[in-house]
């Protein structure tokens, strides 16, 4: 039937279909990669996209009604790692969540970011999420049911990361650095010259820095943090973070934190890792707190670490590196902080606003309450100083003393946190504080009031019950910028730097026992044991001048000198907390004459025995100069006699040979007149 009504009749011919069928006699020739060549040939895989897809578990279940919220706080917790381009929660009949569910990200990178830092994260006391690729299911369900018995792989030996400590004779260790930083060597504090224990070209691209307990020693690389220990000193990790600056390690050795002014991706600023697996554990991104280093602050044990913001300070815990219970310390315009060194406390300041005055806080964590508070008025800024024991905080106070604001007061407000309620003492600085230390075992503290080359350096004591004494004696008219405590007390080194003037003062009697100078020293720093001080003329600092270091004894004598070129850094290498009970301790200190005998017999005979090596060596390099010089005088009478005999018998007239003319002078050296009685 056409459009118009007729109806259309068809012929048998117009039925016949064409005939595709190819001749008898043909050949094909053609591949299946031609004709496919528009389409590609990749054939789709269960594991394409797969790749990008995770599966987070142990999730709460919750009731259709509640699952939009539960929507969002997921979504707020991953998408951190990267944009979510699919999310599927499986449920059941009753329409309520199974407890996991389904994000697929944009790409590869940040599922894996994803998998390794979500994993572990503690939602609340019920649910921690446990994080996995979903291309792993497919791994783990090919797994042969079969067991089969794994082969015996050889063991390994490791090194002794803490070889040093059983050495015979005690010697500590230092790192140095000098030819602008392309060579480093580790040190024996022999005396009375240091024994290099390994030298090494182009070792670090930046500073050295030892772990708190010395068991590693940390370089700095353009593609990141390398660890090294042993007796060799071999490679234990590496952690890859690009045009790395900075690195902190916690107190416990466990986590190390490098930091990265201009990284490639914003939240990867500062990266905290986990030492004994190499894993990345969290990043951050850093604002203007990145000009405050370092960026975190650690606990006594490495169970917490803090980071101050804009009026807050955020507490971490490292079970789970997640905010110490979901919310930050709320302390509007916050200016400093610092953890207590043996409690888990944190002391913090807030300046005075239009409605409320300064206040210095100590809160106790995790618990944060608020252990003590002092308000301050009229303040200008505080600087917080705790002692090694955490018995005594000491909160330097600048107060302006008129209404003007142009002049300035200071004065100490002394914490006595071992005392009952916490006293608070004040003492009163009548001049320009220049600068403070608290004694590390102990009660007393030091202060250096005024200008140089007028300024007086005052000891004092906290009593038990919190009340202050100025001990008499003070030390007037001096020049002092810096102050050191050896790590045992008692003594100090009083320094003016950098024009390098040094007096080694005993604190037990105000007796100064040295007074010397090292030239353009910058900086000065003591050895584990308290035995020995070091003054070192870095070229990083001053770059002309006597480059080195001077080892001096805690009484101020200088025992032995090394002069680098270049010479850049020296650090001492730390020692882990001693094991020994108090009791232990008291028992050494009854006995400590015999012990000292037999040190002083020991310190004779290493000084007998490093006099003779001395000897030794220095007798074995005029016997090797004494046999060159032999050796190459006969080389030059056998080559003398070759060019007589080339020359025909004509002998060139020595030098030596010539006639020498003597002529003698007489000159007055001296007068004296006697008068004779007559």
């Amino acid at each position: 039937m056409t459009e118009n009504g007729e109806q259309y009749h068809s012929s048998d011919s117009d039925l016949d279909e064409p005939d595709f069928d190819d001749p008898a006699d043909f050949v094909d020739d053609i591949s299946d990669a031609e004709l496919l060549a528009d389409c590609g040939l990749e054939k789709p895989s269960l594991d394409d996209r797969m790749d990008t897809v995770i599966v987070v578990d142990n999730i709460p279940c919750v009731k259709p009604d509640r699952l939009d919220k539960l929507r969002k706080v997921i979504h707020k917790i991953m998408a951190r790692f990267g944009e979510i381009a699919n999310e599927h929660y499986p449920t059941g009949g009753d329409g309520e969540t199974k407890g996991y569910v389904f994000l697929e990200y944009k790409s590869a990178q940040e599922a894996a970011s994803a998998v390794k830092t979500a994993h572990g994260y503690r939602l609340d006391k019920s649910h921690v999420f446990s994080v996995h690729a979903f291309s792993d299911f497919e791994k783990y369900s090919d797994v042969d049911e079969k067991w089969k018995v794994p082969e015996m792989q050889e063991y390994v030996p490791q090194d002794n990361l803490h070889y040093w400590l059983s050495e015979p004779e005690c010697i500590d260790q230092f790192a140095l650095s000098y030819l602008g930083g392309d060579k480093t060597a580790i040190c024996a504090n022999a005396i009375p010259e240091a024994t290099p224990v390994v030298e090494r070209a182009h070792w670090t691209e930046g500073y050295l820095r030892w772990s708190p307990n010395g068991t590693y020693l940390a370089t700095m690389h353009k593609q990141g943090i390398a660890l090294w220990g042993g007796p060799a000193f071999t490679r234990i990790a590496r952690f890859a973070h690009r045009d790395v600056k900075f690195l902190d390690f916690s107190p416990c050795e466990r986590f190390l934190v490098t930091f990265c002014p201009h990284p490639e991706k914003a939240d990867e600023a500062a990266l905290v890792w986990d030492l004994r697996t190499g894993l990345r554990k969290r990043s951050f991104v850093c604002g203007d707190e990145s000009s405050r280093w370092p960026l975190f602050r650690w606990n006594r044990d490495g169970k917490y670490f803090a980071k101050q913001g804009s009026g807050l300070i955020s507490v971490y815990e490292t079970e789970t590196f997640g905010l110490l219970d979901k919310k930050s310390i709320q302390a509007k315009g916050v200016q400093d902080f610092l953890w207590s060194p043996v409690d888990d406390v944190i002391a913090f300041w807030v300046p005075e606003d239009s409605q409320n005055p300064a206040r210095v806080s100590i809160m106790g964590i995790p618990s944060r309450n608020e252990i003590r508070s002092k308000t301050l008025f009229n303040v200008s800024t505080c600087k917080l100083y705790w002692q090694k024991r955490g018995e005594y905080l000491c909160v330097k106070v600048d107060r302006f003393a008129s209404k003007n604001k142009k002049t300035i007061t200071t004065n100490l407000e002394i914490f006595s946190l071992k005392e009952k309620e916490i006293p608070v003492n004040q003492v009163e600085v009548k001049n320009v504080l220049a600068a403070f230390a608290w004694e590390p075992i102990g009660s007393k503290f030091v202060t250096v009031e005024g200008v140089a080359p007028l300024q007086t350096v005052k000891f004092f004591r906290v009593e038990p019950g919190g009340s202050i004494t100025h001990l008499p004696n003070s030390l007037e008219k001096r020049s002092c910028n810096m102050l050191s405590w050896s790590p045992q007390g008692q003594y100090v080194v009083m320094g003016y730097l950098p024009q390098g003037a040094l007096e080694f003062c005993d604190s037990s009697d105000m007796c100064i026992m040295s007074t010397t100078e090292h030239f353009q020293a910058t900086e000065v720093d003591w050895d584990p044991t308290g035995r020995y001080v070091v003054s070192q003329v870095s070229w990083w600092n001053q770059k002309s001048g006597d480059h080195g270091y001077i080892v001096w004894s805690f009484q101020g004598k200088p025992l032995s000198r090394g002069t680098r070129e270049n010479f850049c850094q020296l650090i001492w290498r730390p020692r882990p907390p001693s094991l020994l009970t108090p009791e232990d301790l008291q028992e050494i200190r009854k006995d400590m004459k015999k012990y000292q005998r037999e040190f002083d017999m020991k310190d004779r005979m290493s000084q007998t025995k490093t006099s003779k090596e001395l000897v030794d060596r220095r007798r074995t390099m005029m016997k090797d100069f004494v046999d060159y010089r032999r050796r190459k005088g006969g080389e030059s009478k056998k080559r003398q006699a070759e060019l007589v005999r080339i020359r025909e018998g004509m002998r060139k007239p020595d030098a030596r040979e010539e006639t020498i003319e003597e002529e003698t002078f007489e000159f007055l050296v001296s007068e004296t007149s006697i008068v004779l009685d007559q």
